[in-house]
């Protein structure tokens, strides 16, 4: 009796994605790659390699390599809710909330730092290769540093805040939470042991300090803490 021949197998079926699906797969993927090896080191065939996916399909959905790049900014900002946050920092802006907004400023940044070391890599990468990726990512964010600008101003004018540059007190607010998500991403420097939400609200306090007009400040800090415990 002849053997019966078994037919080989049929190749298990390549996952497919929706359209929007797929834009963001090879957005992930490029994003590690040029986090990883730089811009100019990075090909698209290499991405498509990593994302399994010819390299024709990159070009369905960028233009150039270029285009791929930048458009990390705009994926990273819908992932992360950038609209949301910032339509929460406008509600403190119109009550006059200084807890509220120096707090959920400190929040994004740090939760940033933890959530995608990833993604702060490829603007160091970026920063260091002369791309112009930062510049962009700053001009986008441009005018919610003019908002703080324009708010502190009007704080000052109150006499709630001390007389300072007020696009220098913006540096300040960014730079103090920056510095630590830098430092703990870059250099692998994380001896704080303070567990996130009572970091925030440690920065946030030293902050307020460094703002406040000296008038009060006794009675004040007082106050604070204890918003700033409820908010946490």
């Amino acid at each position: 009796m002849a053997a019966k021949i078994r037919s080989a197998p049929n190749p298990p079926a390549r996952k497919r994605f929706s359209a929007e699906a797929r834009r963001d797969q090879l957005l992930r993927t490029a994003m590690g790659l040029f986090a990883d090896n730089g811009f100019e080191s990075t090909t698209t065939k290499a991405i498509a390699e990593a994302a399994g996916v010819s390299e024709g399909i990159i070009f369905q959905h960028f233009a150039t390599k270029e285009e791929l790049y930048t458009g990390i900014l705009d994926y990273k900002a819908e992932e992360a809710g950038i609209g949301e946050w910032e339509a929460r920092l406008h509600r403190c802006i119109e009550r006059e909330d200084d807890e509220g907004l120096v707090l959920a400023l400190v929040r994004q940044i740090l939760e940033s730092n933890r959530r995608d070391p990833q993604f702060q890599r490829l603007m160091f990468q970026a920063a260091l290769n002369g791309h112009t990726l930062p510049k962009i990512m700053a001009q986008r964010i441009l005018p919610l540093r003019k908002v703080l600008c324009d708010y502190i101003t009007r704080r000052q004018k109150k006499g709630a805040f001390r007389k300072c540059d007020p696009d220098l007190a913006v540096h300040a607010i960014v730079s103090l939470p920056s510095y630590y998500g830098l430092a703990k991403t870059l250099f692998g420097v994380d001896d704080l042991r303070i567990p996130e939400q009572e970091m925030a609200l440690s920065f946030t306090r030293l902050i307020l300090e460094g703002l406040r007009a000296s008038g009060g400040s006794a009675r004040r800090n007082g106050r604070e803490h204890a918003k700033l415990s409820k908010k946490g």
